[in-house]
Parts: C-alpha cells; structure tokens; sequence
C-alpha cells in the first residue's frame, strides 16, 4: 500500500515545519511542504493527501495572538476542510498548530455563544521553554493509539487551556476530547501543569477523534539522544515523540 501523503503548512513565522516533515517520514509518509497561500489558490489540493498538518512555530508573529491570523486565513476554507475530515483524513495541530486549529473552528469547540475554548497567556506571564511529562486519556485519538504517558519538549507563551466556564470544560472532558494531560513528576504530586492549564490539559481532539492538537513538540522527540537525559537513562530506540507519527501512518496500513 502506498505510504499516506501529508500536507504541511506554513506561513511567515513558523519555523517546526522541517523537523515535522522529517518526523513523518521516519514513520513511513510521504510528504509535501506548501505555503498556506498556495492551498488558498487551490483548495481542492487537500484531496490530494490523508494527513493534514499545522507545525509550530510564531505564524504572522502572533501579532494579533498566538495563531490568529492563520486560523482566519484557514476559516475561508472552512467547508473544504470540514470535508476532508469527515472523508477521513487526519489533522494535527503542534504548538502554534494547535492556536490555530482551535481558533478556526476545525476542533469542534464553537457553539451557539461562541467559543467554548481558547489558549491564553500562561499564568507565568512567561515564554515557558522545558520539558514536561505527559499522559495519554482514552483510546478516542488515532494519534495516541497505545499511547501511555511520555516526556516531550514545551515551547510557548500562550499555552493556557482556557475554557469559557466549567459547563463547557465538563463537557469536553465527557466526550473524551482532553485526550493529553500534564501528568505528575511523581505518585501522589500534582501535575506539572507548566502554563495553568484547566484540568492539565494539554491535547484536545475534535469528535470524531481524528483532528488533534496539542502544544507539546512530538517532532522534538523522534530520536533518544534528543532527550536531555539519553545518557543517563534507557530511552529505548526511538524517542517518545515518534509515537504520534507512526501512529497517524499505522492509520492508513
């Protein structure tokens, strides 16, 4: 069977797109790495691929917040894309993808009084640039397939979960959607939730499970030697990260 295609996009200021290119085809895809101007001209060019992606970085320099301005950019293509989800196809969100996949509505949180979800500053205030321990929930996400728990690299100043009241976070968390939390450094400690997050989210799907985004970088974590401690702990062959790539590919088997 011929390896599933994924489409990146980019857009002035992101700066993952090669490390995620690189990550999907140590796992098996194919890839093509286009300006998101270029699908604007051509919207039926997303036919053309299984896999769909938004990679990290600071798109349009977060000038309007993080994200904004490639989500309204994404809206104009609301139907083409709603269309190659419900076909199938898989999207994923890293970092600044995840801003973006949230922000356009392609994450299902939008309803009758608007947004139900937002990623806001951390409550740090801070650019917030360190690794965290994270834990897989449910078995709704393809991406997390046979996904327990993981360490991956955070990097960014709007990461907060923020939902817009407790019914609508209740709600989310019903249908299994905070599919990746911020998991505890150790048995019996809070979670080592780096930005504020509510209820330590830190990955959300959409319904059918097939759209995800999150704000850590699994593409930093394709390799062991990329974790900071590879020298000192049995990190196995291949980084955590990987997972999520490999699973996306296993998909399409």
């Amino acid at each position: 069977m011929p390896s599933p295609s994924v489409l990146i996009l980019r857009a002035p200021g992101t700066n993952c797109e090669a490390e995620t290119a690189f990550a999907f085809e140590q796992a098996g895809a194919a890839t093509s790495l286009e300006h998101v101007d270029r699908l604007l001209d051509n919207p039926a060019a997303v036919e053309q691929h299984q896999i769909l992606c938004i990679p990290g970085g600071f798109s349009y320099g977060d000038d309007l917040a993080a994200g904004r301005v490639f989500a309204n950019r994404l809206r104009t293509l609301s139907d083409t894309l709603h269309r190659f989800r419900e076909s199938g196809g898989l999207a994923l969100g890293i970092c600044n993808g995840f801003q973006v996949l949230l922000k356009s509505g392609l994450l299902d949180t939008e309803d009758d009084s608007g947004p139900s979800a937002t990623l806001a500053w951390n409550t740090s205030g801070r650019y917030t640039d360190r690794w965290v321990t994270l834990e897989a929930v449910g078995d709704k996400c393809p991406f997390l397939a046979g996904v327990g728990s993981l360490e991956l690299p955070i990097a960014h100043a709007e990461g907060r979960f923020l939902p817009r009241d407790d019914a609508a976070l209740s709600t989310l968390v019903d249908e299994g959607r905070a599919v990746l939390r911020y998991a505890p450094l150790a048995e019996g400690a809070p979670a080592d939730n780096p930005n504020g997050s509510a209820a330590d989210i830190a990955g959300l799907c959409d319904r059918t499970g097939r759209v995800l985004g999150l704000m850590p970088h699994p593409e930093r974590c394709i390799a062991p030697t990329q974790h900071p401690q590879w020298t000192r702990r049995e990190l196995g062959e291949a980084g955590a990260g990987l997972a999520v790539f490999k699973n996306a590919v296993a998909y399409f088997a």
